[in-house]
């Protein structure tokens, strides 16, 4: 789901600048929903250095969801498996966020 500022009930105190900015977004992955919005700058920019991490249950779900969120973005490490995990990957979503996903190992 995603709401602009220029789609509220009473919009006519929105800036013309901001009216496609996004008010609400939600997004579900992996059964686990994400929220979100535009914020203005100055004070707030970006996340560069912060990852959200995602762990799914399959080797399927985890190139699923790479497929999605790596589109349009900078991948770091592409999908692969490393000895902590089936399919791992690090990359920038095309809206700036960075991702960690993961299909676990059982570690003994």
């Amino acid at each position: 789901m995603i709401m602009k500022h220029g789609q509220m009930p009473s919009p006519e105190g929105v800036k013309p600048e901001w009216a496609d900015k996004v008010l609400h977004a939600s997004l579900e992955l992996g059964g686990t929903a994400i929220y979100g919005a535009d914020i203005p700058t100055p004070p707030f920019e970006p996340i560069r250095s912060a990852y959200l991490s995602l762990a799914v249950g399959s080797n399927e779900e985890a190139e699923r969801i790479y497929a999605l969120l790596s589109e349009g973005g900078q991948v770091f490490m592409p999908m692969a498996e490393t000895f902590f995990a089936h399919r791992f990957a690090m990359f920038r979503d095309r809206f700036g966020t960075s991702w960690m996903l993961l299909h676990e190992k059982a570690m003994n």
